[in-house]
């Protein structure tokens, strides 16, 4: 991680300049690494980079990641139901903008 890095503990606000490794993301979401790579497959990250080592991810992926891993944990809502309803949210705040 950059030293440009912003954190709160309450509301975890993370700049998007910053970029996170797979392993970062993993450790700062506390979820496994399959987890993320079955997220990147379908298309609910969508980090920098050809490969897993070398997936860097923006700190707007940090909030999308904790959603959905409330979605299927919480819920138990597979990865593809993870996908459509981060997608029918996005779409909702789009529209009230």
């Amino acid at each position: 991680m950059t030293t440009t890095q912003m954190q709160m503990t309450a509301s975890c606000i993370v700049e998007n300049e910053v970029h996170w490794s797979i392993t970062e993301l993993c450790h700062a979401t506390n979820t496994e690494t399959e987890h993320v790579i079955a997220w990147v497959y379908e298309g609910i990250l969508s980090p920098q980079g050809d490969a897993p080592e070398s997936w860097r991810f923006s700190g707007d992926a940090l909030k999308r990641a904790k959603k959905a891993l409330r979605l299927s944990r919480d819920l138990e809502i597979n990865t593809p139901g993870v996908a459509m309803v981060l997608d029918l949210l996005d779409e909702i705040a789009r529209l009230k903008k």
